[in-house]
């Protein structure tokens, strides 16, 4: 009886060593996690070219796909646009320069933002950021509030490819604004959680 019970104990062990190392083991790569220091770093800029009927459809790369509503028209301070959603694909780079050809970018950002304030401009995102290069395949996805201030953080929820099932913060400062048509998002993007 105590030679069965010692088999069932070390059949027991076994089972759950097992089950905590696919835990940490996600086609064939190792999770590394990291509150301190982040296991992956990087620098991107979002470049965002709001079509709005003056400019050209060739170099746009987002659009708004709601109307200014009632309430954005009756009580938002001019140029806020309270409730309006834009859908965007936008390049981004490693540098401030657009890229030369906007379509054909081997890193793109793509998803909406929400003008969620009225008498303030306030966002809030949910995007993935789409890697086809030779240095890194897949995605990232980010969500989170982008309101008027110098810096801010949104959250990195997720990915794919090279960033399987990655986690971090990316702190977001605007590095230019022309107008209502033209904004570049500086994007320093720290990753904690990476499957290596």
């Amino acid at each position: 009886m105590a030679t069965r019970s010692k088999a069932s104990l070390i059949v027991a062990a076994i089972v759950l060593v097992s089950l905590l190392s696919s835990a940490t083991v996600a086609h064939g790569r190792r999770l590394v996690r990291s509150y301190d220091e982040p296991c992956m770093e990087m620098r991107l800029y979002l470049h965002d070219i709001l079509y709005d009927y003056s400019n050209s459809t060739a170099n746009s790369t987002s659009a708004a796909v709601t109307k200014p509503t009632a309430l954005s028209t009756a009580v938002s301070n001019p140029g806020y646009f309270f409730g309006r959603m834009v859908v965007f694909n936008d390049p981004m780079t490693e540098g401030k320069a657009l890229p030369p050809s906007l379509e054909e970018t081997a890193v793109r950002a793509q998803g909406l933002y929400l003008l969620d304030k009225k008498d303030d401009f306030s966002a809030w995102f949910a995007f993935s950021i789409m890697f086809n290069s030779t240095e890194h395949r897949g995605t990232l996805n980010l969500m989170g509030a982008d309101p008027n201030t110098a810096t801010r953080d949104i959250s990195v929820v997720g990915g794919s490819g090279d960033f399987f099932m990655s986690r971090g913060v990316a702190t977001l400062s605007t590095s230019a604004v022309e107008g209502f048509t033209y904004f570049r998002v500086q994007m320093d993007i720290k990753l904690y959680e990476c499957y290596v």
